[in-house]
């Protein structure tokens, strides 16, 4: 009876493990970043730093994380909201605030709209939002700092390449 134990034992051990999946990791990457490079109007095949960049999202309290605050940039990622069509950044060419912590510098407004388009990874990763039909506007006013947007990649399926090019 012992062996007949021993047995059954072995069998439903073997049963058990072999029903066991390998654990999903993610390893996979996320939903891309917005990929802006800034060019000089008068010469529009050079970079240009735009100094003391600041990027806030429109409605947000502080500067977007994957931009360093109040830096001399001629390339950044940002993200694009993935609930959604349109995300709205404001782009501040600034060194400063005043005494009451108003900013001081030039402030540009970009409104890019886009189709969400979600793509399934793996259980591990689940879900990441691609963006299709790309465009962008600014808000004009009596003193942008901001001449000219183009978009080079209506498509943002990777953080790899340039989607849109700046002029200022």
């Amino acid at each position: 009876m012992s062996r007949l134990r021993t047995v059954i034992l072995c069998f439903l051990c073997i049963i058990a493990i072999s029903s066991c999946e390998k654990d999903d990791i993610c390893v996979e990457g996320d939903t891309p970043l917005l990929v802006i490079e800034f060019y000089n109007i008068l010469d529009t095949s050079a970079l240009k730093n735009v100094p003391t960049l600041r990027v806030v999202g429109v409605g947000q309290n502080v500067t977007v994380n994957t931009v360093a605050d109040r830096t001399a940039l001629s390339t950044i990622s940002i993200p694009l909201k993935t609930d959604a069509d349109i995300t709205s950044f404001i782009m501040i060419n600034s060194s400063a605030t005043n005494d009451e912590g108003i900013e001081t510098g030039n402030i540009d407004t970009i409104n890019f709209s886009y189709q969400r388009v979600e793509d399934f990874l793996s259980r591990g990763c689940g879900f990441i939002v691609n963006y299709d039909e790309l465009q962008a506007t600014i808000t004009t006013d009596s003193e942008n700092w901001i001449q000219d947007i183009e978009i080079t990649r209506s498509q943002v399926i990777n953080s790899d390449s340039t989607h849109v090019k700046i002029f200022h």
